[in-house]
């Protein structure tokens, strides 16, 4: 893939485009949080069709989620009472963690390899944010999987405490916009599911266990706005799929090393279907080190995590 690269820089904003017009995909990201806001398709009528909520507005809406596809680490969804404690140090964070409020600077641009890479690292981050010393890497890239062009997204974190090991959480947030959420289906992969309950956004403890034979998500669009926090514990084909029959669009999604999703909506025309390493807190909160799902990472190790968002016109 041969790709060009913009940047535009409009009252308040810092937005990065690359473009493959041979393969017609292209991403726009706003520097603020390193969000995609745009995940678009060009037709055979040469128009761009887009794929996320509210697909490059920039704009705020009067009500309802606000974002796009918000990023999220070192800790994800919310903790308890804004506060934690990890080995003995106070963290602070809200929903989704700090990653998202970040300005970050510009990324490095590889327009051969369709690529963008934002980074995040010691001196950038404050020692409540996150104690440690964590070097973060994210790649969004515009890659070809056979014929079909592929949005691939990796997340790197390299551990530069000498002795400890570090504990992350993080993820991707992407709200894929509807025609009409009613006539919507988000297909899931056959296999085992555990749903971990968290009634007010903090996890109970309570679990239920899910087989699920493939087809339609088993959930009723009614509820997503308590969100499902879905554990993959025996899914062999983890790819996932946003049908949206009236906007002629179907968005796949290769979540196979992720070990979490989580599909949400506030009722509006989205769904998020989101690949999550990690866990909010439990309503009885636990020190931050012990929270569910955490992925560590040993001394000078590094550890690195893809998933992939295919967009289609059909």
């Amino acid at each position: 893939m041969s790709s060009t690269y913009q940047f535009q820089d409009p009252p308040g904003l810092q937005i990065d485009t690359i473009t493959d017009e041979q393969a017609g995909i292209r991403l726009q990201v706003n520097r603020h949080g390193a969000e995609p806001i745009s995940i678009a398709r060009r037709g055979a009528d040469g128009k761009w069709t887009g794929f996320l909520y509210r697909d490059g507005d920039t704009s705020i809406p009067a009500e309802g989620w606000k974002n796009h596809s918000t990023l999220m680490g070192f800790f994800i969804h919310r903790l308890k009472d804004e506060r934690s404690l990890y080995r003995g140090k106070v963290i602070r964070g809200a929903t989704h963690s700090f990653l998202r409020h970040k300005d970050f600077e510009p990324p490095s641009v590889d327009a051969a390899a369709g690529s963008l890479l934002y980074r995040m690292g010691p001196g950038q981050y404050g020692p409540e944010e996150y104690p440690f010393k964590v070097q973060m890497n994210l790649t969004y890239a515009l890659v070809m999987a056979g014929e079909h062009p592929e949005l691939l997204v990796t997340f790197e974190f390299e551990n530069l405490e000498p002795e400890l090991p570090v504990h992350v959480s993080f993820g991707l947030h992407p709200g894929f916009g509807l025609t009409s959420l009613a006539e919507a289906q988000v297909i899931l992969p056959p296999g085992k599911y555990i749903r971990h309950l968290a009634p007010g956004n903090f996890l109970s403890g309570e679990t239920v266990k899910i087989e699920h034979p493939g087809g339609p998500m088993p959930f009723d669009k009614a509820d997503l706005p308590g969100s499902f926090l879905l554990e993959l514990a025996d899914v062999p084909e983890a790819i996932f799929t946003v049908e949206d029959p009236a906007g002629h669009r179907r968005t796949t999604l290769d979540y196979h090393e992720a070990p979490y999703i989580t599909i949400w909506s506030d009722g509006h025309d989205f769904v998020c279907v989101e690949p999550c390493w990690g866990l909010p807190d439990h309503q009885q909160q636990r020190p931050f080190e012990e929270k569910e799902g955490l992925q560590e990472i040993a001394p000078g190790k590094v550890l690195t995590r893809s998933f992939s968002i295919r967009p289609a016109i059909l």
